[in-house]
């Protein structure tokens, strides 16, 4: 691919040479302009206001138009003798977090490849040290005739340059949006949120213009002389039709889920069930919330007065253990006492007795 560009990076005492290459091409649909009659070309000559005479390109040079009106001619030579640092340099002015920056800020965008051997080594420890902060680069870049912002971050292991609107290029949204009071209602917004759900995941790599398609296929068809059938044509709606805004989604929901093979003759009752269980799970979600303090207190008594009959049963257990034990040790000893005293008895008896003679 082409570039459109060459210069460097500059990044702090480093410097990446590259070149910019633009990133995205466009597939849009381009008309010509012609004269009906005949079907010749319709062509725009660049004439000068002040003789009236054709001028070839060659002739034409830049002007910067003052505030007064007047035309001040410049060359292509003093343009590049501007002192910008960013004329030839991609200046990077700080790193910050990827959110931080407004998708309405980005332009076109462009990739950035590395312009010699030399580029290599600093090309990757920049690519690698936006990787792992998880940040982008904001940078100031001369292109295309104007200084502007520029966004760098990592797009497929690949530097990648957004070209970014100044602030004061981005227009005001006040006064977009509805002024008066709208109420919407929790119904309304349950089968909002069961339209999203319904309509699933989106596959980017499945999206294509279908308009160019059909353009393409209508010349095609005129082409071998066909003349093409009329298709079907979306009834316009007139200007200030109140909308039942309930049954737009729910109608809207029932196509989704035919489109998906589901079942689509679900009553309107049957759809606020299954289909409005985002807003009856945050209900139910709230419900649970509010009642698991009380839920957690009780089950926490509950355990806790467990937790002490079974201490007392058990203290009960080991105290008549242990009274058991010791009525135990009394009656042994009480019996040894005895043994041992019957014994002495007998001895006692025995030294009394006198022997018989023979």
């Amino acid at each position: 691919m082409r570039s459109i560009w060459k210069g460097s990076i500059s990044f702090g005492l480093v410097s990446i040479p590259i070149k910019v290459i633009s990133a995205t091409e466009s597939h849009s649909v381009s008309f010509r302009q012609v004269h009906t009659a005949d079907g010749g070309r319709i062509r725009y000559r660049k004439v000068c206001e002040l003789d009236g005479q054709e001028v070839s390109n060659e002739e034409i040079g830049k002007a910067y138009e003052t505030a007064d009106g007047t035309n001040v001619q410049l060359t292509d030579d003093e343009l590049a003798s501007l002192p910008l640092p960013t004329a030839k340099t991609v200046e990077i002015l700080a790193f910050v977090p990827a959110e931080e920056i407004d998708p309405i800020q980005l332009d076109r965008s462009y990739y950035l490849a590395g312009d010699g051997k030399s580029a290599s080594k600093p090309y990757v420890l920049l690519r690698d040290a936006l990787s792992r902060s998880g940040k982008v680069a904001i940078a100031k870049l001369a292109l295309r005739g104007r200084e502007s912002l520029a966004m760098l971050r990592v797009y497929e292991d690949t530097l990648t340059l957004h070209m970014m609107l100044w602030p004061d290029e981005i227009r005001p949204a006040e006064g977009m949006a509805p002024t008066e009071s709208v109420a919407v209602r929790d119904a309304e917004l349950d089968l909002a949120d069961t339209l999203m759900e319904t309509l699933g995941e989106l596959d980017m790599a499945d999206l294509h213009d279908e308009y160019r398609e059909a353009v393409e296929e209508l010349v095609a068809a005129k082409e071998e002389g066909v003349v093409p059938a009329e298709g079907e044509r979306a009834p316009a709606r007139p200007a200030g039709t109140v909308v039942d805004l309930m049954a737009v989604l729910e109608n809207s929901v029932q196509a989704a889920r035919e489109s998906r093979g589901e079942d689509a003759g679900a009553t309107v009752h049957e759809l606020r069930q299954q289909g409005g269980a985002g807003g009856a799970k945050k209900t139910a979600a709230k419900k649970k919330a509010a009642s698991g303090g009380a839920r957690k207190a009780s089950e926490s008594a509950s355990r806790s007065k467990k937790t002490a009959a079974a201490k007392k049963s058990t203290a009960g257990k080991k105290t008549a253990a242990k009274k058991t034990t010791a009525a135990k040790k009394t009656a042994s000893a009480k019996s040894a006492s005895k043994t041992a005293g019957s014994k002495t008895a007998k001895k006692t008896a025995a030294k009394r007795t006198p022997r018989k003679s023979a």
